[in-house]
């Protein structure tokens, strides 16, 4: 094995989601066997990144520009707002290109057992957006957990009297699903959320 230098580069990397200590020993060899062209590169990205990249003080996503890009999408539609627990929600929403409108980063989800209150979420910015005017429809695109059915309650209730329009994203029966494979409250989700064919 290698010196102090390599092993810490390993519990780094070991840190990081999807990748345990064997990933990160073989991700350290296959940077170290070419450092000029693989280490370095990653290790500027790196620095860079974490110099430049911010979340943005309107939506709480994260960029380098603040507004980030797509608040600053003058062809997204201003009155469309998704409401998402975190930025990996935004990036696989955008991945699928399924969503017109904008965003907004709630920064985690309610959880009594976590001590994550309602003071804990990004609230305060979604609030002004609203009250600034023009938000026609709130999209409360929240995980089908306890913590996110919580969550989208508790700002039902904050938002309704703001006079926009409150959607949830659907759940239930996932393209490709078998009926015996999936779980109790996929189901009753996918039979509760059933519509006229």
């Amino acid at each position: 094995m290698g010196g102090p230098e390599v092993e810490r580069l390993i519990g780094l990397l070991a840190r990081l989601p999807g990748l345990g200590p064997r990933s990160a020993r073989r991700a350290t060899l296959r940077l170290l066997q070419d450092p000029a062209a693989r280490m370095l590169p990653l290790a500027n990205a790196l620095l860079s990144a974490a110099q430049s990249v911010r979340p943005c003080t309107q939506c709480g996503n994260i960029d380098s520009t603040d507004p980030c890009a797509i608040c600053a999408d003058p062809s997204r539609d201003t009155g469309l707002i998704c409401v998402v627990e975190n930025v990996g929600d935004v990036w696989a929403l955008e991945r699928a290109h399924v969503h017109a409108g904008r965003y907004h980063v709630l920064g985690g989800t309610l959880s009594p057992i976590a001590g994550i209150g309602p003071d804990d979420l990004n609230v305060g910015p979604l609030l002004s957006r609203i009250a600034a005017g023009g938000v026609g429809e709130i999209i409360l695109a929240l995980p089908a957990t306890v913590d996110g059915a919580t969550t989208a309650h508790w700002l039902t209730d904050k938002l309704r009297p703001l006079g926009v329009t409150l959607t949830r994203i659907g759940q239930g029966m996932p393209i490709g699903g078998a009926l015996d494979v999936l779980d109790d409250g996929t189901l009753a989700a996918a039979l509760g959320a059933r519509r006229a064919v």
